[in-house]
């Protein structure tokens, strides 16, 4: 009879101390432990002291235990070209011609309040990335659009449409009616207004929760926008609008890569403004600039870590993990929050792959308890590839921490310390299904899976990270999970599972939100998919559109729009697979895009 290793190590010292003393070793955490020269002394809270006899069969066990791999493919960026990416951008003369071009837009701006041409030229502003440097002048001429919104009724389709999606993306409360006279059109079809209809498509997805008719809309307007994708006598520029919608709407799409995408779009417009263009294009490279210098501190960081040396069971995607920053918070001031939080979500693959492939269950309920009590001196009974992740673990967190108390006065580590606790509790219910052979219900999975993917941690160190004051109510509201952060919790785990779960169930992972649906109503995995996709749409209008607004009476900007786009960088890293676990070469291409390849100028700029 052949036995596994959880059975080995459960007969083995049922053999030798019954069934009563083998709950309390279990209890004990002596199972756990590896063997000493000493007797061991464990259960801290009764003082039980097991003798040298324990060690001798523990020895034997140990030597049997088979580590799993989930054989990750490896780092595909070589480190010293990371290192050494350096770019021309960074000088002081492009920083000074991009100066001069933002007032010349921001007059430019001013002047169009009120105008036919305004909204087109806000939208454009945004769409190119553009957008954080002229809040005032935007938050102006749209005060303007909403004190004169029920005067507007006389707008054609696509001004109606654009002027509801840019009042709402700023939080203004416009009610839906204004669509109304075009449902009976849209049921006809708006063949003769294609851009009216992919603008109400995109408005579409602002909509919130009872808003019957916006999702009557956004059926509508999918299905029209389908049967027009090969029509011939659309423009060229406009038909691949509407291919890029389809894949992925607007609003949910990601700042950064939008922008460069909309960039060469923007370029064959009838409307462009040549120097917004320029502006555009002088200040992706700058950013990217900027991005290379962050790309060889972290790597230089990672490799001095040498973690993906040392636990050759863990992913090795520094670069992967800078790109969830950026799409977080692109905005050139942020680079503090980038080379904070980079590290931390480095650590979380790290520790989940701890979880997921290295340690055994014993293990790992060790593990969480030396996590809980943030103590390095009660890591001795842990293999030494998770001596080394508590360390990493509790070296970069209070490398944060004190950065944090010297400049700002605060002492967050205890939040820190709190946020990685909950993680690996998460990590440690998910690893007990897994060694139970448990299938939760999607409700349970979920429940648990909002802080095992890790956004909870993240998120309140997006919070220190950005804050101009970091104060006690704000940590409390975070730390209470309001809807914000749930609901991008939610975005991210749904589309990680979506991504990622056919790999993992293949190399005999935990069921994730798609099996768990199939297990608990017995649907098929197409059928299963199709709710998780109807969720993800259902947690945007919930939540992410309502509470991304309330959220402002608590929070400051940036944080906010670090958590909605942390939903939106997972809608993207796993659009066509596991692009963070196993890079596909869209990943990878996009990456190269953002970080490496700067647009090319005009020498006259």
């Amino acid at each position: 009879m052949i036995f596994t290793y959880r059975e080995l190590l459960f007969n083995t010292y049922q053999t030798f101390f019954g069934d009563s003393n083998l709950k309390l070793l279990h209890l004990s955490g002596i199972i756990a432990s590896q063997p000493t020269q000493y007797n061991i002394s464990i259960n801290r809270s009764n003082n039980v002291v097991y003798s040298s006899s324990i060690q001798t069969v523990e020895s034997v066990v140990q030597e049997k235990v088979v580590r799993r791999s989930a054989n990750w493919k490896p780092n595909f960026w070589d480190f010293d070209s990371l290192t050494s990416l350096a770019s021309e951008y960074k000088e002081d003369i492009y920083k000074e011609k991009a100066d001069e071009l933002q007032e010349k837009i921001r007059q430019a701006l001013n002047d169009s309040v009120g105008s036919l041409g305004n909204l087109d030229f806000i939208d454009a502003v945004q769409r190119l990335g553009l957008g954080h440097y002229y809040k005032e002048e935007i938050k102006r001429a749209l005060d303007n659009e909403f004190i004169n919104y029920n005067q507007s009724f006389d707008d054609d389709l696509y001004t109606t449409s654009l002027r509801f999606r840019l009042l709402r993306q700023h939080g203004y409360d416009v009610p839906q009616d204004v669509f109304q006279k075009y449902k009976d059109d849209l049921k006809m079809c708006l063949c003769d207004d294609v851009k009216g209809m992919l603008s109400l498509y995109e408005a579409s997805y602002l909509g919130v929760e009872g808003e019957d008719l916006m999702d009557e809309v956004k059926a509508l307007t999918t299905k029209q926008l389908k049967a027009l994708m090969g029509n011939t006598e659309i423009s060229p520029t406009l038909a691949k609008k509407i291919a890029h919608s389809l894949e992925i709407p607007l609003h949910w799409r990601t700042p950064k890569l939008e922008a460069r995408w909309y960039i060469d779009i923007y370029e064959g417009e009838h409307n462009m403004v040549p120097m917004l263009l320029d502006l555009a294009k002088l200040k992706y490279n700058i950013d990217q600039a900027t991005y290379q210098s962050e790309i060889g501190n972290l790597t230089r960081w990672w490799i001095d870590l040498d973690l993906h040396n040392k636990l050759d069971f863990c992913r090795d995607r520094i670069l992967e993990h800078l790109y969830w920053s950026v799409e977080m918070i692109p905005e050139q001031p942020y680079g503090r929050f980038r080379e904070g939080l980079t590290p931390l979500t480095s650590l979380i693959t790290v520790t989940d792959d701890v979880y997921d492939i290295y340690g055994t269950l014993e293990e790992l309920e060790v593990f969480t308890n030396v996590v809980e009590r943030w103590d390095a001196s009660a890591m001795q009974t842990l293999p030494q590839p998770m001596k080394i992740c508590f360390m990493a673990m509790l070296n970069s967190t209070n490398e944060i921490g004190y950065k944090i108390l010297k400049e700002d006065g605060y002492d967050v580590i205890p939040h820190q310390k709190k946020a990685w606790v909950d993680l690996c509790k998460a990590y440690l219910k998910e690893a007990k299904w897994f060694y139970s052979g448990y299938t939760p219900t999607l409700k349970e999975y979920l429940e648990n899976a909002v802080v095992s993917i890790g956004t909870p941690l993240m998120l309140i160190n997006s919070y220190l990270l950005t804050a101009e004051k970091i104060t006690k109510e704000a940590i409390d509201y975070i730390e209470s999970m309001p809807s914000l952060i749930y609901s991008s919790a939610l975005l991210v785990r749904l589309a990680n599972d979506l991504g990622t779960s056919s790999d993992e169930i293949a190399r005999g992972d935990n069921p994730k939100s798609i099996q768990c649906y199939m297990h608990e109503t017995g649907a098929s995995e197409e059928a299963a998919r199709e709710h998780i996709k109807e969720l993800i749409s259902e947690i945007w209008k919930k939540m992410m559109n309502k509470d991304q607004v309330a959220s402002y009476e608590f929070l400051e900007e940036p944080f906010i729009s670090s958590a909605a786009n942390l939903g939106r960088q997972a809608l993207c890293m796993y659009q066509y697979g596991d692009g963070h676990g196993i890079p596909d070469q869209e990943t990878k291409d996009r990456i190269k895009t953002l970080f490496m390849e700067p647009i090319q100028l005009q020498k006259a700029l």
